[in-house]
């Protein structure tokens, strides 16, 4: 039984995991984006902190880790304006394949351009490229499936799935390469995997929905020479801010927090103000407030393991195994790993509940507890010289992180396309990611504050703001409910 009209009768007999057949593609194509993604991510802090006798580029870490936070910022931040191509100018579809190739272009810059002028060029075009497939990509997985579909959240978490295996196999390779061969190999062998997503993309495109082909909003006649002009005055704005050193690399957390609240601020304005959206659209967009500003502080903890927890397990982690040393990059395996092994967990015990499981809301609840709770492991092993943590308890650790991402992250993918006006469909899982990109900014910004002698207060503050958060959320449910009418 198919879930979408626009998938034939023939391709709609084949099944993914009893799903529909296309979500196999965007599930291939999701993995080999996230395989370059976090391959690249998993060593991209060392490098910019490492001494340049180690191969990297020998900034302090506290700018490094701005810098970190604020480039996964720039990702979902960008997912903004892949939601706008993909809603006004190509489609979801057409959308997805051009960002992937931005992708590629970003990694092989970083691979073969020397120092910061790789770093600058690479992360822009990373940052833009995978915030257009960020928010295509998932679009197009809820696009598979008719409104009210019990199998929606299951397919989620399958996609999600996909997310992590790229997530394992990258930073593993590109950990081993710059460890033994040098970061740009790393790099390298990212752009290699953005390449194998693609093909693998182009030879499967044509079974996805035909409706995803063009843009649901195109552009009116004779306004596309004003959206140009509007993209040269701001290209030209942030030149001269970068110029004029109000832009640098230690205040980029700081910048991009401002513009990214003031933007969150602007976009849920122009959806509950436009006349697209219907009363019973706009009471469910009101429900989607809390949920947002709850998963901006999830990814503001969660960020922690690409920078403080990275440095963390690069300086005090135990990582001899066996009698070899762990490469640091694999940090972002094991947390794929975690993932992978209890998703289907996940996903068997979602379907199974069916109409019994926790509501959505519920589920942002149960995660930031538990993420709050984690950061509390991490208690016992701070404030002493000379105290390592064993491996093992990193992995414990890492194992609440992933309980909380998958009650939240697919979740929140699942909801957002529950929640969304009609008119808004692809841009309300940009504004979704935006969330992402408020997080990560956050992130950075905190994690600037963290040293040795602050590490003690830096972590019980995490753990107090997950529970709080938790709290608070619980709070707002009743109300989530009513304004969504049982859809969260």
């Amino acid at each position: 039984m198919k879930d979408n009209q626009g998938v034939n009768d023939a391709k709609s007999e084949r099944h993914f995991f009893g799903h529909p057949w296309p979500l196999a593609t965007l599930f291939g194509m999701e993995v080999w984006e996230r395989f370059s993604f976090y391959g690249m991510q998993a060593i991209l802090l060392i490098y910019l902190y490492y001494e340049t006798s180690q191969g990297g580029l020998d900034i302090s870490q506290s700018v490094a880790i701005g810098i970190v936070g604020a480039y996964g910022s720039g990702v979902y931040l960008a997912a903004i304006l892949g939601g706008w191509f993909a809603d006004r100018v190509f489609g979801a579809e057409r959308t997805l394949f051009y960002a992937g190739v931005v992708v590629m272009l970003g990694h092989i810059s970083l691979a073969i351009l020397p120092g910061v002028y790789g770093v600058t060029a690479g992360l822009i075009l990373v940052a833009l490229g995978s915030g257009g497939v960020k928010s295509t990509c998932s679009s197009l997985v809820g696009s598979l499936y008719e409104p009210g579909s019990p199998r929606r959240d299951a397919g989620f978490s399958i996609f999600y799935l996909g997310i992590n295996i790229g997530g394992f196999v990258g930073p593993l390779l590109t950990g081993l390469l710059q460890q033994n061969v040098g970061f740009h190999y790393g790099f390298g062998i990212a752009a290699i995997g953005m390449a194998i997503g693609l093909f693998q993309y182009a030879r499967g495109r044509k079974q996805l929905p035909d409706d995803q082909r063009k843009p649901p909003m195109p552009l009116e006649a004779g306004s596309v020479k004003y959206h140009v002009a509007g993209a040269v005055i701001a290209l030209a704005i942030l030149l001269l801010a970068i110029g004029l050193g109000w832009v640098r690399a230690d205040n980029l957390a700081d910048v991009l927090l401002g513009i990214i609240a003031i933007v969150s601020v602007i976009y849920f304005y122009l959806i509950l103000r436009s006349s697209r959206v219907s009363a019973e659209e706009r009471r469910r967009v009101y429900a989607f407030v809390p949920l947002f500003l709850t998963s901006a502080i999830y990814w503001a903890l969660y960020s922690q393991s690409y920078t403080v927890i990275t440095a963390f397990f690069d300086q005090r982690v135990d990582r001899m195994l066996f009698g070899w040393t762990v490469p640091v990059g694999w940090l972002v395996s094991i947390q794929a790993l975690c993932v992978i092994v209890f998703s289907g967990v996940f996903a068997w015990l979602w379907t199974t509940l069916g109409k019994r499981q926790p509501s959505s809301t519920a589920k942002f609840v149960i995660a930031m507890l538990i993420i709050g709770l984690t950061f509390l492991g991490y208690l016992p092993y701070l404030g002493a010289e000379g105290v390592s943590m064993p491996l093992i308890m990193l992995v414990i650790l890492l194992i609440g992180f992933t309980a909380s991402e998958l009650c939240l992250s697919p979740i929140g993918l699942s909801v957002s396309t529950k929640l969304a006006p009609t008119a808004f469909q692809t841009q309300m899982l940009a504004l979704f990611y935006m969330s992402l990109s408020l997080g990560f900014a956050a992130g950075g910004k905190l994690g600037t504050f963290y040293t040795q002698d602050t590490e003690v207060t830096y972590f019980i503050a995490m753990a107090v703001i997950g529970m709080a958060t938790s709290v608070l959320l619980l709070i707002c449910l009743p109300f989530i409910k009513r304004a969504s009418q049982g859809v969260a």
